[in-house]
C-alpha cells in the first residue's frame, strides 16, 4: 500500500469513525449546565418555598446546580414574561400557577405572553389547600346552614378577598354562582390585611389559601366548614370537601407547577418531569409540603398541559358569569 493510498484510508477510516461517534460527541445529554428557575413571587413565600424545595433536590437528582431567581410583581406576570422571553434550551423553569395564568389575562391587560402559546408545561408539583373559613362565632356550622342563611337574607353577608380578580375573590364568585346566593365582595391588598377583620367578625368568611389561617383555626378562632379540593385535605381530615359538601364541581386550590418555555426539548421536559415526580414520592418532601398545607401532586407531561387548557376554559367561564370587569 502506498503512502498516498495509506493516507487515504486513515482519513476515510477517520471520517467514519467521526461520523458514528458525532451524535455522542455533539448533542451532551441533558443537562450539561446549569438550570435557571424563575419563581415569580418575593421570597419568603408559598413559591418561593416550594421552588427551593424542590430545586433543591432537582438538583441532586440531575447532578447540575438549580438556582431559584425571585422574579415577583404585577401577579406573577413579570416572571412569566422573563420565562416566556428565555432561551428554550431546558435551563430556564419557573415555579407558576396554572390558575395564575388562567387568570391573569382577564385581569391585567396587553400581556406579552399566553400560557397556551408560550409556555410548556412540565409537571404538576403541589397544590395549596383552599378552604371555606368563617369567624367562630359565625352560627352556620355547615356549607348547608350557610347557603340557607345567605339565601333567606340575600346581599347581607359579605367575604374577605386579597384584591379584586385574585383566586380568592373568584373562589367566591364560583360559590355564589354555586349555591345560588348573593354575597358581598370586600376586596383587601392580602390576607394579612383581612385577617383582623375575619377574627373580629366584622367580615365573617373569606375562600382562602389555608396556611395563614391554619394557626387561629387551631386556636378556635375561626371554622373551616369545607375545603376546596376534590379530596379530604391530609391536614383537615374530619373537614368535608365543597362537592361532599352539595357542591356538585366546585374545585380550587393554590397551584405548583413547573414550565419551560415553549419549544423547549422534548428530552429536557421529559427528564426533569421524570425526576420530580420521583422526588415527589419520598416521604420527607411530601410531609414539609403538607406541613405547609400543601399537598403534593406528580403529574405526566400531558396531564397537566390538559390541565392548564381546562383551568383557563373554567376561570373564563367564572368571570364571565359574573359579569366582572377589571380596569
Amino acid at each position: 500500500m502506498t503512502r498516498c493510498t495509506r493516507r487515504r484510508f486513515t482519513l476515510a477510516a477517520a471520517a467514519a469513525l467521526s461520523a458514528c461517534a458525532a451524535p455522542g460527541v455533539l448533542a451532551q445529554a441533558y443537562p450539561a449546565k446549569p438550570i435557571r428557575m424563575i419563581a415569580p413571587y418575593p421570597p419568603g413565600g408559598g413559591v418561593d418555598t416550594v421552588a427551593r424545595m424542590i430545586g433543591e433536590r432537582l438538583a441532586a437528582r440531575l447532578g447540575q446546580p438549580v438556582t431559584v431567581e425571585n422574579l415577583p410583581g404585577a401577579g406573577a406576570t413579570i416572571g412569566a414574561a422573563a420565562l416566556a422571553k428565555s432561551a428554550a434550551d431546558g435551563y430556564t423553569l419557573m415555579m407558576g400557577s396554572v390558575v395564575d395564568y388562567s387568570i391573569a389575562p382577564h385581569v391585567h391587560k396587553n400581556l406579552s405572553f399566553d400560557m397556551r402559546r408560550d409556555f410548556a408545561p412540565i409537571v404538576e408539583v403541589a397544590n395549596g389547600t383552599v378552604v371555606l373559613v368563617v369567624n367562630a362565632d359565625f352560627p352556620p356550622k355547615t356549607v348547608a346552614e350557610l347557603v340557607a342563611l345567605a339565601k333567606s337574607k340575600p346581599g347581607q353577608f359579605s367575604f374577605a378577598s386579597s384584591g379584586i380578580g385574585g383566586l380568592q375573590h373568584l373562589n367566591a364568585e364560583m360559590f355564589k354562582q354555586m349555591a345560588g346566593v348573593d354575597l358581598v365582595h370586600v376586596p383587601y391588598k392580602g390576607t394579612a390585611q383581612f385577617l383582623p377583620d375575619l377574627l373580629s367578625g366584622r367580615v365573617p368568611m373569606s375562600i382562602d389559601s389555608l396556611p395563614a389561617h391554619l394557626p387561629h383555626i387551631r386556636a378556635g378562632k375561626l371554622r373551616v366548614l369545607a375545603v376546596a379540593s376534590r379530596a379530604r385535605a391530609p391536614m383537615l381530615p374530619e373537614v368535608p370537601t365543597m362537592i361532599e359538601a352539595g357542591l356538585a364541581g366546585y374545585e380550587s386550590a393554590t397551584n405548583y407547577t413547573l414550565f419551560a418555555p415553549a419549544g423547549t426539548p422534548r428530552e429536557a421536559i421529559e427528564r426533569v418531569n421524570r425526576e420530580t415526580n420521583a422526588l415527589l414520592q419520598a416521604a420527607d418532601v411530601r410531609e414539609r409540603l403538607q406541613a405547609l398545607g400543601i399537598v403534593a401532586a406528580g403529574s405526566s407531561v400531558e396531564a397537566i398541559t390538559a390541565k392548564a387548557g381546562a383551568e383557563m376554559t373554567k376561570w373564563a367561564g367564572v368571570i364571565r358569569a359574573a359579569n366582572l370587569k377589571f380596569d
